[in-house]
């Protein structure tokens, strides 16, 4: 049995919907500062960009 945890991801858009910011802005956040609100995502070979879920929602919860 494996104990690690499954980490859901979200996409870049879903992440823009929580934030109610446009995708837009967290793409050239982490252009510019290599993160958005301290959150890194994961980048897959086709360069989508997956956001840990359980990081964001913690910083919704304050």
């Amino acid at each position: 049995m494996n104990d690690t945890p499954t980490l859901s991801r979200l996409s870049t858009n879903e992440l823009a919907a929580q934030f109610r910011v446009s995708p837009t802005t967290i793409r050239r956040a982490l252009c510019v500062k290599g993160h958005y609100l301290g959150l890194r995502p994961l980048k897959l070979p086709t360069g989508r960009l997956l956001w840990p879920a359980h990081e964001v929602e913690k910083l919704l919860r304050g």
